[in-house]
């Protein structure tokens, strides 16, 4: 296996750490449009196997050339989900199989954007699935934490725990401060924007998917781990899109655990359009106003020293058990930061983001997963995964509720 991880940032920098420490591939090439940035995070496994290299991920062209001068086998999208169709185009044009931890970007609905569903999120990835089919190849998508693991979670309750599912609800928090910072996201502040602030798609068998408000139908969460309750909310998630396709439930929600005040900062960001992704002009120069408040905050890649406390992503899911009597379980992953800090250098968000894609990629080299087209982490067989991943030193919990 021939690897090329497109993007060196805080999840792809942690990506290579965790891959260092397992043989199952040849080369990692680490790609950046700063190339310093790639240096560094090949630098920092002390590995032969890992080089660097100057990427446009804006051009397919780009990054189907760097596929073909590496003869690459695997790309791996580890860029802001704007970028996600030329990495996936590129990838396809080099004859590369595809991995990502985000999809292709959702459109509102033109006239009713908190009722109904626009372009939904993988709708223009799904829609050349046939073509991957046809040329033998895999885009797997949708395979980090959120999405990615709790898609897994919820393949394995539905193979292993329950009967018949009535609610699967993905539902994330954390306890996580950042010293010195009134307002640091641990996360890519532009992904954030993004899914936080479009309208939140939820999926009833009777009705398919829709939408509604941003933050709606808060629910406070208790989380495992010495979190506790959080306010969780609706945000647009990939799961909700990908879970359907191939789980059997009466419904999927998406809520996650944003705090008052980060939810203010969001509302007021979206009130001033700083939450726009399309040029302004600024004393002669085009910039996005979303780019910029990305540029004033910090990166959070650098803020795991400061960081303390623990975050969880997991999936609740209600309905009936294999005994046939009511159940309800949360399957769940949790990184404490000191932790992910002491052995991988890498912040809680970002490691446990990371962890995911390399754990399948193992799975993909190994043979132990194969499949051709765009599928999600649903249609593969849950159990090597998770039992990989406690293989990685890293393991996931059940709690009956």
């Amino acid at each position: 296996m021939r690897i090329l991880a497109v993007g060196a940032g805080g999840v792809g920098s942690a990506a290579a750490l965790i891959a260092a420490r397992r043989d199952f591939f040849d080369l990692f090439v680490i790609a950046d449009y700063d190339l310093g940035r790639a240096e560094t995070a090949a630098a920092k496994t002390s590995d032969d196997r890992f080089v660097a290299a100057k990427i446009d991920a804006s051009s397919a062209e780009a990054v189907a050339a760097l596929c073909r001068e590496h003869e690459i086998t695997h790309v791996f999208n580890a860029v802001d989900p704007r970028f996600v169709m030329p990495v996936f185009d590129g990838a396809a044009a080099a004859g590369a199989h595809y991995l990502d931890m985000a999809m292709s970007l959702s459109k509102p609905h033109p006239v009713s954007p908190y009722e109904e569903t626009g372009v939904k999120l993988g709708d223009e990835q799904f829609a050349v699935a046939g073509q991957w089919e046809a040329a033998d190849r895999l885009a797997l998508v949708g395979i980090g934490v959120e999405p990615g693991l709790s898609d897994i979670f919820a393949k394995y309750a539905a193979e292993h725990l329950f009967s018949r599912i009535d609610e699967i609800g993905v539902r994330d928090g954390a306890n996580l401060v950042v010293e010195g910072y009134d307002f640091a996201p641990s996360f890519s502040v532009w992904t954030t924007i993004e899914e936080c602030l479009n309208p939140p798609v939820i999926y009833e068998r009777d009705r398919g998917w829709y939408t509604t408000e941003p933050f709606a139908e808060p629910e406070v969460f208790d989380f495992p781990g010495g979190i506790g309750p959080v306010e969780c909310v609706h945000v647009e998630h990939e799961e909700v899109l990908l879970i359907p396709r191939w789980v059997e439930a009466r419904k999927v929600t998406f809520k996650y655990g944003l705090g008052t005040e980060f939810i203010d900062v969001l509302k007021t960001l979206r009130k001033l359009g700083l939450d726009k992704t399309d040029p302004v002009r600024v004393k002669g120069v085009d910039v996005s106003p979303r780019d910029v408040v990305a540029a004033v905050l910090p990166d959070p890649a650098t803020l795991g020293d400061r960081m303390t406390g623990k975050t969880c992503a997991g999936t609740w899911v209600t309905g009936t058990g294999k005994d046939g009597n009511p159940r309800e379980v949360y399957l769940y992953h949790l990184v404490d930061n000191e932790w992910s800090m002491r052995e991988y250098g890498a912040q809680a968000v970002v490691w446990q983001t990371a962890v995911n894609p390399i754990v399948a990629l193992e799975l993909l080299a190994t043979g132990t997963w194969t499949g051709s087209g765009v599928l999600g982490p649903e249609a593969f067989d849950p159990v090597p995964f998770l039992d990989k991943l406690v293989e990685y030193g890293s393991p996931w919990e059940l709690q009956e509720r």
